[in-house]
């Protein structure tokens, strides 16, 4: 792998993205009381909590959040989350994560909403790499990026990285 990294976002685009997700997310389910935004560990899920405060922030809504916790690389489904299901039970649910590239962690993610009756379930990610392996994709993003396989995105996140945030072509 190279070692040139390329800036692909820097800290007050992605905080501009994120404003643009939230109120695309709010357009798009302006008749819900209530959504639930459900993080993908671990960057996944602190840009759920930035989702949650923005929303929170331009709306009256419920914003409900779950964390996922999964293995990413495991070729089976073992995931588990922070708090019951069923709270997603006949609402809408917005499965984010930080980066889609095959789309197994978001199929993953479906995966654990299987047996919950949903209103519906919508998918938000900060960058959407174009390289999918499963029948995934992103309902609402910050940037799509056409890459080749063997580039890798790297996202940093300041509440999990301690380090200012960004999004790097590696």
């Amino acid at each position: 792998m190279s070692s040139k990294k390329t800036l692909i976002l820097n800290k007050e685009q992605i905080k501009q993205k994120s404003i643009r997700i939230a109120y695309q997310i709010l357009e798009d389910n302006f008749e819900d009381e209530t959504l639930v935004l459900v993080g993908i560990a671990d960057r996944g899920y602190v840009f759920a909590q930035r989702l949650q405060a923005i929303l929170k922030d331009i709306s009256d809504k419920e914003i409900l959040l779950i964390k996922v916790t999964m293995k990413k690389t495991s070729r089976s489904l073992s995931a588990g989350t922070d708090l019951p299901v069923d709270m997603a039970k006949d609402k809408t649910i917005i499965l984010v994560d930080d980066v889609l590239n095959s789309g197994r962690a978001l199929a993953y993610g479906l995966g654990v909403f299987l047996n919950v009756p949903l209103k519906k379930m919508r998918t938000a990610v900060l960058i959407d790499r174009s390289h999918h392996k499963f029948p995934i994709f992103s309902d609402y993003y910050g940037t799509k990026l056409s890459t080749i396989l063997k580039e890798h995105v790297t996202v940093t996140l300041e509440e999990f990285d301690n380090e200012e945030d960004a999004a790097w072509l590696v």
